[in-house]
C-alpha cells in the first residue's frame, strides 16, 4: 500500500472514531438532594403526562419520608417534581410545595 493509499484509508477511520468517541460521552448523572415530605401525605406517581398529569399512583408518602430531589437539575412540570423515594430507592412524581428540609438529613 502506498502512502497516499494508507492516507486515504487511515484519516477516515481517525475521523470515524472520533465521531464515535464523541457522541459516547454523557452527562453525569445527578445525585438527589436529601429531602423529606413536608405534607401530612403526598400522592407518588410514576410518570407526569404532559395532557393528562400524573399517571400511575405508587403509593402515599407520608410527612417526614425522606426523598431526593435536585432543585434546577431534576424536573417539574406544572407542579409535579420528578422525586426519588429513598425507602423503596425509585424514581417518581410528587407535588413540589411537598418537598422541604433540603439538607436535613
Amino acid at each position: 500500500m502506498t502512502s497516499t493509499q494508507l492516507q486515504g484509508f487511515v484519516l477516515p477511520l481517525a475521523a470515524a472514531l472520533a465521531l464515535v468517541t464523541a457522541g459516547s460521552a454523557q452527562a453525569e448523572p445527578t445525585v438527589p438532594d436529601h429531602a423529606v415530605i413536608v405534607c401530612d401525605s403526598a400522592s407518588f406517581y410514576a410518570n407526569y403526562d404532559s395532557s393528562s398529569g400524573p399517571a400511575g399512583l405508587k403509593r402515599v408518602l407520608a410527612r417526614g419520608d425522606k426523598v431526593g430531589h435536585t432543585r434546577g437539575a431534576h424536573p417539574v412540570y406544572n407542579g409535579w417534581a420528578a422525586t426519588f423515594d429513598f425507602g423503596p430507592d425509585d424514581w417518581g412524581f410528587v407535588r413540589q410545595e411537598c418537598l422541604g428540609g433540603y439538607g436535613s438529613w
